[in-house]
């Protein structure tokens, strides 16, 4: 039977500590609900009343499962991306960095090649309170890998990892050239990556937009009956979401048009871009 861990780590050192007023600070659960404080209650149990800032993303790259040694160059990466569009990037592992204060601070949360269970119960309500107030998220590549037994995320991230082949070349249909995740691709993307296969097929979601899919003739291994997506974008419960299964390798975050792949899911998920 699967169990959260009822453990609730300390804050990580990329992320500031909250000082006494914001412990001491009284917030409303909902209309008509009672009225819930720091001192009888978790952090995470008031949910986040207002839409996250923009200029700043967290970067989330907890694992519970497989670590993907690239996970460094992927950080690098969004750091850099930050610098030259403009925005903030605080990296973390701890999740007590999940809670609606904390949350509140950030226009996206990119979950970087996570793996297995990473989030508590608490944890992931307070995900879900951020989400529902405007929040974003920039899934890539193991994203599809993490939190099996938690339906929102299951939806949020638009379908979960099944399998995949060898690192191999590939080539990538691009579907959509309107959103900035693939303006600058062309009609095909050749390139080589590890390949994720998913238990469902994403396009079959109403809310799901699929940007890209992979051309299953061009490769070994792909197990979707031909119909393939590997990146989309949807809004959903009240906020955004991007995913991509590209990322897998180490070459991945120094290849410019994967980085500028990532770029524009980001954007959207900030809600910088449309």
């Amino acid at each position: 039977m699967h169990r959260k861990r009822p453990d609730l780590p300390s804050p990580g050192p990329d992320l500031p500590t909250p000082g006494p007023a914001r412990r001491r600070s009284v917030m409303k659960a909902a209309a008509g609900a009672v009225l819930i404080t720091a001192a009888n209650a978790p952090a995470w149990a008031a949910p986040v009343r207002r839409r996250p800032k923009a200029g700043r993303v967290l970067v989330f790259s907890k694992t519970a499962g497989f670590r993907h040694d690239s996970i460094p160059d992927g950080i690098a990466a969004i750091r850099q991306l930050g610098t030259q569009a403009g925005f903030a990037v605080d990296a973390t592992e701890d999740a007590a960095a999940f809670t609606p204060g904390n949350l509140a601070r950030y226009a996206a949360v990119v979950f970087l090649s996570t793996t297995g269970d990473v989030l508590d119960t608490g944890r992931q309500t307070a995900f879900e309170g951020y989400i529902a107030a405007g929040g974003g998220y920039a899934g890539v590549h193991a994203a599809a890998d993490t939190e099996y037994d938690w339906p929102f995320y299951g939806g949020l991230c638009g379908a979960w990892f099944q399998s995949h082949p060898a690192i191999q070349r590939a080539t990538v249909k691009v579907e959509d050239h309107a959103h900035p995740a693939t303006a600058h691709l062309g009609n095909t993307w050749v390139r080589t990556d590890e390949w994720y296969n998913y238990r469902t097929n994403p396009r079959g979601t109403a809310t799901v937009h699929v940007l890209a899919a992979l051309d299953e003739s061009s490769y070994g291994g792909g197990t979707m009956n031909g119909d393939h997506p590997i990146s989309w974008y949807q809004a959903y419960k009240g906020g955004r979401a991007f995913y991509t299964g590209l990322g897998h390798t180490k070459e991945s975050y120094a290849e410019p048009a994967f980085r500028q792949h990532l770029l524009g899911g980001i954007s959207y998920a900030m809600g910088v871009a449309k």
